[in-house]
């Protein structure tokens, strides 16, 4: 009986000893929070996407707090809310230009070769890991609509022609299509990017074009008619660098033979339509 009285004299003092601990340790430790956050958080969306930069809203809303955020960086939220956040902290919204999710692939139902039909899981992530689902082309999408699945914003839904359409005002760049698709063919890029090279397949020539009509085959063209330094090949495939030349202008397109590069001005792709509207030049005028 002494050695159970012991035990729980003992228990019930080490108890008493860590709260004391807990609390001195609160009271010279303990680092105010601004009162502002809990408000601020209020008024950002939850989604807790990560387009911020940051891994949810609450941290978003600490960098903002803190100065190294501007309210425009919510891509999520709407004008007016972004407002009230600047109205709120008494700063400038700032500006940051929107981002959206492109998808590097043309090749649908009608360009691209079934060498097999599939049955199985009904996913990309599924036929991808059981011979490509069929498909002849082993980088092209699969159209079994896990990016669609995967936007929380509704901003992807499958068009007729078996390929991803992305509604750009809907699009908040959060990536996770570039998470779920298992063949890496989203990437998020600046709206104002409008030249976007649709292909991912290594080949050259007809190598290519066999798999797709409207595969690269890799003839260099757009390099060599694009700004210097804008266009360089890699892979067999064009590679866009903003960063290394310029301007970007539609006189790239041009001469492409498959239409695996194209111009979007305007963002947008047209609802449902085997190819997105592309800018060409006739007579030496625009039309759309």
């Amino acid at each position: 009986m002494n050695s159970i009285l012991v035990a729980a004299a003992t228990l019930a003092g080490l108890g008493l000893f860590f709260a004391a601990l807990l609390a001195v340790a609160h009271r010279f430790l303990h680092v105010e929070e601004d009162p502002r956050l809990d408000i601020l958080e209020g008024k950002l969306p939850g989604s807790n996407c990560g387009a911020c930069g940051s891994p949810g809203c609450r941290a978003f809303a600490e960098r903002l707090l803190n100065g190294s955020a501007t309210p425009s960086g919510c891509t999520v939220s709407s004008e007016d809310a972004t407002a009230d956040i600047a109205e709120f902290l008494g700063v400038d919204a700032g500006v940051m230009e929107k981002r959206v999710a492109r998808l590097q692939c043309g090749g649908g139902r009608a360009q691209a070769r079934q060498i097999a039909e599939y049955e199985g899981m009904d996913t990309c992530r599924g036929a991808h890991v059981l011979g490509g689902g069929g498909k002849g082309c082993s980088w092209g999408c699969l159209g079994l609509a896990d990016c669609e699945v995967s936007c929380d914003f509704g901003a992807i839904h499958m068009s007729s022609n078996g390929l991803p359409v992305v509604d750009i005002d809907k699009c908040t760049a959060c990536g996770d299509c570039v998470e779920a698709c298992p063949r890496d063919l989203f990437v998020i890029q600046p709206l104002s990017h409008a030249l976007l090279v649709q292909c991912k397949i290594p080949l050259a020539g007809e190598q290519a074009r066999a798999l797709c009509s409207v595969a690269c085959d890799a003839c260099s063209r757009c390099a060599q008619d694009a700004a210097p330094g804008l266009i360089h090949m890699d892979n067999n495939l064009p590679v866009v660098d903003y960063t290394a030349g310029g301007p970007a202008r539609p006189d790239a397109t041009f001469r492409c033979p498959t239409g695996a590069i194209r111009w979007v001005p305007f963002g947008q792709f047209a609802e449902d339509e085997p190819e997105p509207v592309v800018v060409r030049q006739a007579r030496g005028r625009f039309y759309v």
